[in-house]
């Protein structure tokens, strides 16, 4: 056993391992994010997470302490993104400098929360229209309240735009967490570089990849399974991807692409597209296209193919 724990401490995969801990510098914490996101939850859609004994004269007080509280966990859990970033920065300077700048990331941390906080009355505003667009989006939803409670849209939604302003505002780390804890949560996989406009929907909603540089207009609908992700990347001379790329899809208002297609590299999906299930698209296409599959004729014709209209799968 000795040995056994000898060879686990020593193995050189432990270098790109372990994360060595420094006074002040804690690691970003999941379960602390957990609670920021339930208090986010609950500050823009009060009675529905959080405490459900909420009253309308009252609303200002429950939600200004969650509000306090969560700005206070937030410098905590930034201040945390801010020391992981420059761990092996920090190593190389002695004791002194070392508190200097841990000051100076404590300081980022207070503006970057705070900035945050303002942001608060947008990102409500932003998801009571993503919870309008599921809801007219659905025939099956009986009323908002329905959405909110039991669609992993809005779950997802409320911690990719809280974790889009963290990403912003240049936060490392945390705006990552946060996404990946909505894609266990939801099945929904939305990076927090993504641009994502208002009227947003996700029917259903598993399986569905949104990569990093996606630009999303409004009144945009997305069904399960949907891949909006890059080509090939681009190598360096070393054989590494070149970071930073625009790679993936550009989608413009009034888009709708419905479950399993696969929409790949920068191009740009014009006003209005229908995109039907099951294709690939590598190509930009026109305002108001509607692009499906073709299917065999079932018996013999001079036509070779037909091409299926949106009625013939219900997409109109």
């Amino acid at each position: 056993m000795t040995e056994l724990v000898e060879r686990l401490s020593t193995n050189n995969a432990m270098q790109k391992l372990y994360h060595e801990h420094r006074d002040g510098c804690p690691l970003p914490s999941g379960k602390v994010l957990g609670e920021i996101v339930d208090l986010m939850r609950a500050i823009v859609f009060p009675g529905y997470f959080g405490k459900s004994n909420i009253f309308l004269n009252s609303l200002r007080y429950p939600i200004g302490a969650n509000v306090q509280q969560m700005r206070d966990l937030l410098e905590e859990q930034i201040l945390a993104g801010l020391c992981f970033a420059n761990a092996s920065a920090a190593s190389d300077h002695n004791r002194e400098t070392e508190f200097v700048l841990l000051e100076e990331k404590r300081r980022q941390a207070v503006e970057m929360a705070w900035k945050v906080i303002e942001r608060l009355p947008h990102l409500q505003s932003m998801l009571a229209t993503d919870v309008e667009a599921a809801y007219n989006g659905d025939p099956a939803a009986e009323n908002y309240g329905e959405i909110i409670s039991c669609y992993p849209v809005i779950r997802v939604l409320t911690n990719y735009r809280l974790a889009h302003e963290l990403y912003v505002l240049g936060v490392p780390l945390i705006p990552r967490i946060l996404t990946e804890m909505a894609h266990s949560e939801t099945g929904i996989d939305i990076h927090p570089g993504a641009q994502i406009g208002r009227h947003f929907t996700i029917d259903h909603g598993t399986g569905v990849v949104i990569g990093a540089t996606c630009i999303i207009g409004d009144n945009v609908k997305l069904y399960q399974g949907v891949t909006l992700g890059a080509k090939s990347f681009t190598l360096d001379s070393n054989g590494n991807p070149v970071k930073g790329v625009p790679r993936h899809p550009i989608l413009e208002d009034d888009v709708i692409v419905y479950s399993n297609a696969t929409v790949l590299g920068r191009i740009t999906i014009a006003k209005g597209t229908v995109i039907g299930g099951n294709i690939w698209v590598t190509e930009s296409t026109m305002p108001g296209e509607r692009l499906v599959q073709a299917r065999k004729s079932r018996r013999k014709s001079r036509y070779d193919d037909i091409l299926v209209t949106p009625d013939d799968y219900g997409l109109l």
